[in-house]
């Protein structure tokens, strides 16, 4: 009896982007042979032998135990986006934040520093100031683009730099490799959350970060249909603490919300390429609106950072800020006349969302904090989605002029 001849496997290494968004990490069962990546939705996993539970247990890395810890559907997801960030390894949790909490418990320890910028989701500076203060953890916030500030901030017990780029919600962008070389002097990790950009549009790690965040529930899914997180890095870091960690305290990732990751990836490049085009077609026509003050957008020439965001990234990204200068009323009015845009503080949607987040997404940082990161009463954000250009025009006109 003939043999079957059986195919190579493609060299992932040397494949583009888009291809890897549709091709990497997919496992297919032996008797199914499926097309489509399967959803594992299972509990547990079980042995044929009492020797081979043992070897499993003793190799949890390396096998399927327990969903808690370990599942294909799950695996799939964190191999490709691991191949799409150039990271060696990813583990993804149940949410973004879950992800931040996974790799600061995963890392620090009390008495440790963190040097974080302030122009960060109000919920992560909750997190580091109020939950990780509790076990004598210390955080300094600076501002994002000074990298002098990032270097006057370090001390001799400073463990982490954190920062979110570009921005949210002013979108400023930092300079990952001048922060890099700082932090590798400290012998600080450094982490980067690429929420805004995704690998799309941005790769920290190629820049000089040890560790990328994400919350996969905004571009990642990219219809705002799931919630989830991911943490990217080198094999050490992610198979040997945060692995651990994830194990014993469970910040899972559900096999269902996996799957839908997968389906989101394969579009991820088309999506944030016209979205990116949408928001800067945008930014430029609100920049020339009378009742606008300031358009915040990495793509604009009037972006203090434009020159490095055109370094840094493939293209500007979805998200836009703009300060109104009737304040917080003619925020307001202009966010209740629209009829198309959601009015949701998510984002990531291929519906586009507005918000303002002075009174929703940083409504817990204390008025001074967000005056210091520039959050004022009037500003407004627009997370473009895919709809007509023309169409998202006109649904703001109507609250400009007035």
């Amino acid at each position: 009896m003939k043999s079957k001849p059986i195919r190579k496997k493609p060299d992932f290494s040397k494949l583009a982007l888009e291809t890897l968004a549709v091709r990497a990490g997919t496992r297919r069962t032996a008797e199914y042979q499926e097309h489509s990546e399967a959803m594992f939705l299972t509990s547990s996993f079980c042995f044929d032998s009492a020797e081979l539970a043992a070897d499993g247990f003793a190799h949890a890395d390396q096998g399927f135990i327990y969903s808690r810890f370990t599942n294909p559907t799950v695996s799939m997801f964190q191999d490709r986006l691991a191949a799409l960030e150039g990271g060696e390894a990813c583990i993804a949790t149940s949410s973004g934040m879950a992800a931040i909490l996974t790799m600061a418990m995963s890392h620090l320890q009390a008495g440790d520093h963190v040097v974080c910028s302030r122009s960060v989701f109000g919920a992560t500076i909750q997190l580091f100031s109020t939950i990780l203060g509790r076990f004598g953890i210390t955080t300094t916030y600076v501002d994002l683009s000074d990298t002098k500030a990032w270097q006057n901030a370090v001390q001799e017990n400073t463990k982490l730099f954190y920062l979110e780029t570009p921005s949210n919600p002013l979108t400023e962008i930092a300079d990952i490799k001048a922060i890099s070389k700082i932090a590798k002097k400290a012998q600080a990790l450094f982490a980067v959350d690429n929420c805004f950009c995704t690998p799309a549009l941005q790769r920290p790690l190629l820049l000089g970060a040890d560790v990328v965040i994400h919350s996969a529930t905004k571009y990642l899914d990219g219809q705002g249909r799931v919630v989830g997180g991911a943490i990217v890095g080198s094999n050490d870091f992610i198979m040997g603490k945060v692995f651990p960690y994830v194990r014993t305290a469970g910040p899972t990732l559900s096999a269902f919300n996996a799957w839908v990751f997968l389906k989101g990836l394969e579009t991820l490049e088309l999506r944030m390429k016209q979205q990116s085009q949408n928001a800067l077609e945008i930014a430029q026509w609100l920049e020339k609106q009378p009742g606008v003050e300031r358009v915040y957008h990495p793509g604009l020439k009037s972006h203090p950072q434009h020159a490095l965001a055109k370094r840094q990234q493939k293209a500007g990204g979805a998200i836009l800020s703009f300060t109104l200068k009737g304040g917080k009323k003619a925020a307001f009015k202009l966010i209740n006349q629209t009829k198309l845009c959601s009015i949701t503080a998510n984002l990531g949607d291929t519906r586009t969302t507005i918000t303002h987040p002075a009174t929703t997404t940083h409504c817990r940082v204390s008025p001074e904090a967000r005056k210091a990161a520039g959050i004022t009463d009037g500003l407004v954000r627009i997370a473009v989605g895919l709809e007509s250009v023309v169409d998202l025009k006109s649904d703001l006109i109507g609250g400009l002029k007035k």
